[in-house]
């Protein structure tokens, strides 16, 4: 509050949203009250005006557990600028934005530097520090490893600082005959929490040893596309099959155990349990197995044994296997839940924005496990709201808008 008070502004990169309070609610949070009663419609007011002037469409009235986490994002951002603040630190807040969307909020941040506002700009994305920043501070391990002007660098010099060696920015996928489909979607329709229809009749298939690539704005049917798949959202009509078995109305334990992996959007509330152990997240899926459980009790050896072997094996960076997921950071807890979902070679492994937030070594690593599990024979379907992303990492192609496939 004391920061507020003094002009400085942060946008988080995870969400400080209550979800069962509306955006507007949300926006006032922290705000002293002139009287009694907050100011509800000069508020709403104040943020549709911040919604069109930056291009940040939300609806005021939405609570926030309705809308998507893109609309969360933009959520994040407009309670920062409805304080009118001196000082904006924003922390990955251009991750589920379109590009059009990107640059409408970077040409207003200039505007802002121009009338004197300071502005910290926090992101792993190359491409948006060399295009709004002046001068840039290279973080590795917690300690500075850089300061130099942005227009006396490149991305290949700061990429090397942020991970301490070369960047592999390509990957040899290798061929793959792709001929048998593993997953098949016909005329699927489903509503979204606000119970409107999200999903249009949708058709698809994806083959073994096949990534599909799901491009899109956040907000057009990706989440409820993911949830259905799994067994997370039901299905208004149509028909979902998975190497040739029905699974439409199966659900989600029975989806998973025919050989489903999920890693999805929001790893922090969905992909994992943040007060439980590296070692328990590890084994989430697994805790009734017979190798993880004796009777009533866990079978804790067998666990820590198998978590010690992921750990290795997925390159994952924690103190130790008994420390909370919590703890760490977002691109080793991405690894975890990769690693759980992965290790029991899935048949059909459903990733949604995989390397949201993710720094470029975290990324790297993400993109070349998606491509060593295409050339076991998965079927992979990315949603992925990065174009970067899904051009480099794709066989196919298609577009999600509205809730429609816009060709493939």
């Amino acid at each position: 509050l004391e920061a507020i008070d003094l002009g400085i502004g942060m946008v988080h990169q995870h969400f400080m949203l209550t979800p069962t309070h509306t955006v507007t609610e949300n926006v006032l949070l922290g705000l002293k009250s002139k009287g009694f009663f907050l100011p509800f419609d000069s508020a709403e007011k104040k943020i549709m005006d911040l919604s069109k002037k930056y291009g940040l469409q939300v609806n005021p009235k939405a609570k926030i557990w309705q809308i998507s986490v893109g609309e969360q994002q933009r959520v994040e951002i407009i309670k920062a600028l409805y304080r009118d603040v001196d000082i904006l630190i924003l922390d990955e807040p251009t991750s589920v934005l379109s590009p059009q969307e990107v640059n409408s909020l970077f040409a207003t941040l200039k505007s802002m530097v121009k009338q004197g506002l300071s502005i910290i700009f926090i992101t792993h994305k190359l491409d948006e520090v060399m295009q709004v920043s002046d001068r840039v501070t290279v973080l590795r391990d917690g300690k500075v490893v850089g300061n130099v002007k942005t227009s006396d660098t490149n991305k290949e010099e700061l990429a090397n600082m942020m991970v301490g060696r070369p960047l592999i920015t390509s990957f040899e996928k290798g061929s793959v005959e792709a001929t048998k489909n593993i997953l098949e979607i016909k005329n699927v329709r489903a509503k979204n929490d606000r119970n409107l229809i999200a999903l249009k009749d949708i058709s698809l298939d994806v083959k073994s040893g096949e990534i599909l690539g799901i491009a899109g704005v956040d907000g057009n049917g990706q989440s409820e596309l993911a949830e259905v798949l799994i067994g997370m959202r039901k299905t208004l009509g149509g028909k979902i099959t998975l190497d040739g078995k029905d699974i439409t109305k199966l659900s989600t334990q029975a989806i998973r155990n025919l050989g489903v992996a999920y890693t999805p959007e929001d790893r922090m509330h969905v992909g994992s349990i943040l007060e439980y152990s590296v070692s328990e997240n590890l084994v989430l899926d697994k805790f009734n197995s017979s190798r993880f459980s004796k009777g009533l009790f866990m079978n804790q050896s067998e666990i820590d044994k198998y978590a010690k072997k992921l750990v290795s094996d997925f390159g994952i960076r924690t103190p130790s296997i008994n420390v909370p997921v919590k703890q760490l950071s977002g691109g080793n807890l991405q690894k975890i839940v990769l690693a759980r979902e992965l290790s029991s070679n899935p048949k059909l492994i459903i990733v949604h924005n995989p390397t949201n937030g993710l720094d470029v070594g975290a990324i790297e690593y993400v993109h070349q496990t998606l491509i060593e599990n295409r050339k076991k024979g998965a079927a992979i379907l990315l949603i992925s709201t990065e174009l970067e992303e899904i051009l480099s990492l794709s066989d196919r192609i298609t577009v999600l808008y509205e809730g429609e496939m816009m060709g493939m």
